[in-house]
């Protein structure tokens, strides 16, 4: 069978669902590994700094390396990374004392697959031959979500089936998919972004005030994105004292759903809407969420406003990166690594700031209070956007 472009996006989609998986299953077990080795919120919050902050690492080792690397070998090594750390997160504890440190072993190796499939599918996907750039970028980010929706709902299933003390196992089930798209990402056909001497430089685009304002708002993105979506588990068992499964379901599970729905609503409505002016208005809408869900009283409304951050936060990663793939042009694969530095810093910082200031405080609510300060900066960026671009 003769493969084309078309299998190639597949390839994609499903390795934004590994980047799902890497990023999302973990959190689904933080009060279980509370429970079983005694780990506590700031070790938990370090377990979130870990995995973004190995993918801030290989984002930025990629900058300089992904051109000549090559996305088809890059896209083979980060499956076989992910694969190789979802294998041992269901091992090392086990075998390694104390449990954290094993852990820890297996967040940083999904953490480097998780990294490499950030920095290269979205350029695999900007190089295909097809049309609506933005809107189809927007499709391949949902994708990430029917991801984690899936890492939600399989995941419960499995542990009302199995039960939690059978743990172990699940991280290794999921270890299937990377290993099996790793096999097919070496036999598509991937396409050059551009031309190796058309490329920008790195330097050249560091200088440039419009690529520092996408930086920023890849930062924002990420932080307002993940200090939700990272604590949403927790929040909901442990914050509204609610059980595991409708936790899940309700919390991460409802997040994600209405995430991939704004981005498979925008892809439809693409052509009849500014996309700056959406990421504006997405802005604020994720300024309301944070404060229904850290100061409603009531676990419903609370719940509603998790599940309305995720349809808020939808766009504002691939909005971002669609905007400054269609200033940039000649950006290469740098360009989406130096993009996938800042996303990612965002990803790591927001969690992390919203571990540490409620294990201050002593609830996870004031935690995702001070959170509302990455989609107010967003906010503020998007409108100067407006008038620079």
């Amino acid at each position: 069978m003769s493969l084309t472009y078309k299998h190639t996006l597949a390839a994609s989609y499903t390795g934004y669902i590994t980047q799902a998986v890497v990023n999302n299953l973990i959190p689904l077990l933080f009060v279980t590994f509370s429970k079983q080795f005694d780990i506590s919120l700031v070790q938990i919050s370090f377990l979130i700094v870990m995995n973004f902050s190995v993918q801030i690492a290989v984002d930025i080792a990629a900058a300089a390396f992904v051109d000549r690397l090559g996305f088809k070998r890059g896209a083979v090594i980060a499956h076989i990374c992910a694969a190789a750390g979802l294998i041992g997160l269901g091992i090392f504890p086990f075998v390694i004392n104390p449990p954290i440190i094993g852990i820890i072993i297996s967040v940083v190796l999904s953490a480097v697959g998780g990294g490499l499939c950030e920095v290269i599918i979205s350029p695999v996907v900007e190089s295909l031959p097809l049309e609506n750039k933005a809107a189809n970028m927007s499709i391949l980010h949902s994708f990430y979500c029917w991801g984690q929706m899936a890492v939600v709902l399989l995941s419960t299933l499995y542990f009302t089936l199995l039960g939690t003390e059978s743990w172990r196992f699940l991280p290794m089930l999921w270890a299937v998919l990377p290993a099996l798209n790793a096999v097919l990402f070496s036999v598509v056909p991937i396409y050059p972004l551009c031309e190796p001497e058309e490329k920008m430089s790195i330097l050249t685009l560091a200088s440039s005030p419009a690529f520092l304002l996408f930086f920023l708002l890849m930062f924002c993105a990420g932080a307002a994105e993940l200090a939700m979506s990272q604590w949403a588990s927790y929040f909901a068992e442990q914050g509204l004292m609610v059980s595991k499964t409708v936790g899940d379901l309700l919390g991460p599970c409802a997040f994600a759903f209405t995430m991939g729905l704004s981005r498979v609503l925008f892809s439809k409505l693409e052509k009849r809407c500014d996309l700056k002016t959406m990421l504006a208005i997405s802005s604020g809408m994720c300024i309301a969420s944070y404060l229904l869900a850290s100061l409603s009283p009531w676990s419903v409304p609370a719940l509603l406003g998790c599940a309305l951050c995720g349809m808020s936060v939808g766009l504002m990663w691939p909005g971002v990166t669609s905007l400054a793939a269609a200033k940039y042009r000649r950006g290469g694969g740098s360009m989406f690594a130096m993009l996938a530095i800042g996303g990612d810093i965002g990803c790591s910082f927001g969690p992390w700031l919203v571990g540490i200031i409620s294990n201050s405080a002593g609830r996870l609510q004031t935690g995702l209070l001070f959170a509302i300060i990455f989609p107010m900066v967003m906010l503020i960026g998007c409108l100067k956007l407006r008038k620079r671009i």
